[in-house]
């Protein structure tokens, strides 16, 4: 065995079973049986994972590094996504480059603690901030290469048409020059949203890069920038990818206008990220009983064959002032809340946010890269209900996290009388 293998010994697999798997150069060299010795040799490293669970690493497939931990600087009493809008386009013209990184650093290393091997992020340009978001990002993404793979979308301001958005195109222009992974901005909040949308897909285009937008981040079925996206991507042939995050409406619709809806978006391959933790927080609140749950139609998403992925979307932040950058609290959420299975959530924020972002899956067979997250758990089900912090993180063939619990239980002598 070559002096780079590392054995992960004696983990539970998904399915039950236990296995020792070995990883060399980056890749799962072998899935073997547990046994006494190894059957390619001695290994350089072991790592035990009796009592742990071993899964295919999560990705965030919807994150907001640039805004993350900030809930306790800016306040967003409305608590709805107008009021967060709101207060973070008044606060963000002050931040500097040095301070984006650094809590977009601690974000991103308690996300990778969690288990992330891969993130998205989008990242906020505009007049009032040019790109000094953008250019603490792409040092974020060259530092923590070995940690994770990071993509960066540039998240362009509105308005995008118009004469009025010649600033913001020539920022998207300029983000994309500087390196940034794909195009993003918010059609739905445009003057023109099917202009907005074009002019999305053709910077792309231009660049030959993904888009990635934000669509219907709210309940009122009009405008649907979800079907505007499809039929733009059909007339077009788009062939870098598209990704359409929220998509909230489309869980409040008809169901017929909602399965024809999905139609067009699995005709034209664009995949859908569920982001439950924000739009549960932000949606609703202008109801007083029965208040929606704000989520996109996974199920019915599924049923047209789209790729259904989910993220975390905000990270304490006015936007949501809560959050644990754990994928397993996104997977468990759409169990709660979206009536998911256990195994269909996990494979939402793992093998199709994957699949979304246009990445290799990862699985535990021989020849998949080693993005590999060990859980103490018994199975699946446990550690979406449990999401123990005890976990051992791999990322192209190296353990990059590892995190212990030490719990102590003090005896409390039993009561023999009533005290006087």
């Amino acid at each position: 065995m070559s002096a780079d293998a590392l054995l992960l010994r004696g983990a539970v697999l998904a399915d039950g079973t236990r296995a020792d798997v070995t990883v060399r150069g980056g890749v799962i060299a072998s899935v073997d049986r547990p046994g006494p010795t190894d059957p390619h040799g001695r290994p350089d490293r072991v790592e035990e994972l009796g009592g742990y669970l071993l899964l295919p690493a999560p990705m965030e497939i919807h994150a907001h590094l640039d805004k993350a931990l900030t809930a306790d600087r800016v306040a967003n009493p409305a608590g709805d996504l107008l009021g967060a809008v709101g207060a973070w386009l008044a606060y963000r013209p002050g931040r500097d480059r040095d301070d984006i990184l650094a809590t977009a650093r601690t974000a991103l290393h308690a996300y990778v603690g969690n288990g992330v091997t891969a993130l998205r992020t989008h990242v906020d340009l505009g007049t009032d901030i040019g790109l000094r978001g953008l250019e603490a990002l792409l040092e974020l993404r060259e530092e923590a290469a070995g940690l994770c793979h990071v993509q960066l979308v540039a998240f362009a301001a509105n308005p995008l048409t118009g004469v009025a958005g010649a600033a913001n195109r020539a920022l998207l222009r300029d983000a994309l020059a500087a390196g940034a992974d794909a195009v993003g901005a918010c059609p739905g909040l445009d003057a023109d949203p099917a202009e907005c949308v074009e002019i999305c897909l053709e910077l792309a285009a231009d660049h030959g890069v993904p888009v990635d937008l934000h669509v219907d981040e709210w309940l009122r079925p009009e405008p649907c920038t979800l079907a505007m996206l499809a039929d733009a991507v059909l007339a077009t042939g788009f062939p870098y990818g598209v990704l359409a995050s929220h998509c909230v409406s489309l869980g409040a619709m008809e169901p017929a206008r909602t399965a024809a809806i999905a139609d067009r978006v699995a005709a034209a391959g664009i995949a859908v990220a569920a982001l439950p933790q924000t739009n549960l927080y932000l949606q609703g609140r202008d109801h007083d009983r029965a208040v929606p749950r704000g989520l996109t139609a996974v199920a019915a998403l599924r049923a047209a064959g789209v790729t259904v992925a989910a993220g975390g979307d905000n990270l304490q932040d006015p936007f949501n002032c809560l959050g644990r950058a754990d994928p397993l609290e996104t997977a468990a959420l759409l169990v709660l809340a979206g009536h998911d299975e256990p195994h269909s959530a996990y494979a939402a924020v793992s093998a199709d946010a994957r699949g979304a972002a246009g990445l290799p899956p990862v699985d535990i067979r021989p020849g998949a890269p080693a993005d590999l997250l060990a859980i103490r758990a018994g199975g699946l089900r446990e550690a979406l209900a449990t999401a123990s912090a005890e976990r051992v993180v791999v990322h192209g063939g190296r353990i990059v996290a590892r995190t212990s619990v030490h719990r102590t239980l003090t005896a409390v002598p039993a009561q023999t009388g009533i005290p006087a």
